[in-house]
């Protein structure tokens, strides 16, 4: 009899147990997105949170970066921020990235100022990456500091698409065109346009601190597992190093560090040029000799500024919906790319940042989205129809970071839904995937994006 009761004990426990690890579907770290970088604000200033555990002298950095972030620059001479243009984009850094986050897309017929394109055309510089548009470069510069013409004017249209989910439900697109106009002088007709939007700038020092060997760990170049899905980094040219690094930033992944990537913003975005890019932005390519603008302390304050921004905490986590939508997300595969979790390398010179465990959602490497995404423009191992996956940490606070809720590359997705249903390409089987939900899994996939 004692050994019955003992029998029945055990099996009493074991089912008790199995029963604990089936409902225990939250894992605690879900919350810390950021790892120690993780900040549990859900306000307007989420994007804008310090990293923890600064030194003094550290602090001081961080805010003179953030100053500068905020200041606009005017055309020189002046006392306080001179420099700007003669041609730019905008004078600011904020007036691009709002509170830390993205800008919100044109409107149609708009004089475009809130979103920049990159052109070039067909073929590849020296270090393979993209040929400036003669006369016009690698920019376009719609303004243009008192007395001096820019570079003309771009305008957007749209074009609407219907379509409908599987249980019949209809749905909206909108796909946006560009068009350059009143050009300073004829623009070539086989120039590359791509447009941009702005992307959040918190959590990059996070993301430059993943370890190259564990972005090259998640490449399949030629989809070796019959998945679909053959994700590549892009090789590109390293400014100040001079050599090719892993590619991390930007919509294809062009720049390999945040420096190079601080640097060439204020280059072409404003106008000010700087030790890593010291040749001045000007019509028609006149050689006004090497200029630095803005001081070497002054774009190394900047850039750790964006590198010592925290990530907003994960909400909602037990949350019955999120968790369904947790693993419909798994089970569409768009984990594949939006890969959840990373780690960062250690770093003993910079604690903060050292061997974090964090759910960034993203590989950053490259993906061909389809035709439906296409810009056509390469940019070093980028083609024309390949992105770098974007990470989803913070995206559900766009609207209340930024009041609006445009998503991709040059804003035409009003949503995330109408993102999801843009992705093609290796994408295509979680788009499927995702329309042939229903109403009730649709949105709670939908709800767990948000809970990011």
């Amino acid at each position: 009899m004692k050994y019955i009761l003992l029998f029945f004990g055990i099996v009493i426990v074991l089912i008790s147990c199995k029963k604990a690890a089936v409902i225990e579907t939250v894992d605690e770290k879900d919350w810390y997105l950021g790892g120690s970088q993780t900040f549990f604000d859900q306000s307007g200033g989420a994007y804008s949170n310090t990293f923890n555990g600064l030194t003094a002298a550290q602090e001081l950095i961080h805010g003179v970066g953030d100053k500068l972030f905020e200041s606009s620059f005017v055309s020189s001479p002046s006392p306080i921020n001179p420099g700007l243009g003669p041609i730019f984009n905008a004078v600011s850094c904020v007036s691009c990235h709002p509170s830390d986050g993205r800008n919100i897309s044109p409107k149609e017929g708009d004089n475009i100022h809130n979103l920049l394109l990159r052109i070039s055309v067909p073929g590849e510089n020296e270090h393979g990456g993209p040929i400036a548009v003669p006369n016009f470069g690698l920019q376009f510069q719609p303004r243009a500091i008192a007395g001096m013409n820019s570079e003309g004017n771009v305008s957007v249209t749209y074009t609407y698409l219907q379509g409908n989910f599987d249980d019949g439900e209809l749905y909206e697109l909108r796909q946006p065109t560009f068009t350059i106009l009143n050009s300073y002088m004829s623009f070539p007709s086989d120039a590359m346009i791509s447009p941009r939007l702005s992307r959040p700038v918190f959590g990059l020092g996070l993301l430059e601190a993943i370890p190259e060997w564990a972005l090259l760990a998640n490449q399949d170049l030629f989809d070796s597992n019959g998945d679909g899905i053959s994700g590549k980094a892009n090789s590109v040219w390293n400014v100040k190093d001079q050599k090719m690094s892993i590619g991390r930033f930007g919509w294809k992944a062009g720049s390999p560090t945040l420096l190079q990537q601080v640097g060439f913003a204020f280059s072409e975005d404003i106008g000010l040029t700087n030790f890593l890019f010291p040749i001045e932005n000007n019509l028609y390519n006149q050689n006004l000799g090497v200029q630095k603008e803005i001081s070497d302390s002054l774009i190394y304050s900047l850039t750790f500024y964006l590198k010592t921004l925290g990530v907003p905490a994960k909400r909602n986590v037990n949350d019955s919906e999120v968790i369904r939508g947790k693993q419909l997300f798994s089970e569409a595969s768009c984990v594949k790319c939006h890969v959840p979790k990373q780690k960062t390398a250690v770093n003993v010179a910079f604690k903060s940042i050292s061997n974090q465990t964090i759910y960034p959602y993203t590989d950053l490497l490259l993906h061909d989205m389809g035709a439906g995404l296409a810009d056509n423009r390469t940019e070093y191992l980028a083609d024309g129809s390949e992105w770098r996956t974007p990470p989803l940490w913070g995206i559900g606070l766009t609207e209340v970071v930024n009041g609006h809720s445009n998503f991709l590359h040059d804003g035409r997705a009003r949503n995330l839904t109408e993102a999801i249903l843009w992705h093609g390409g290796e994408a295509i089987n979680a788009k499927l995937y995702f329309k042939k939900l229903n109403v009730k899994d649709r949105a709670a996939l939908i709800k767990f994006l948000k809970s990011l």
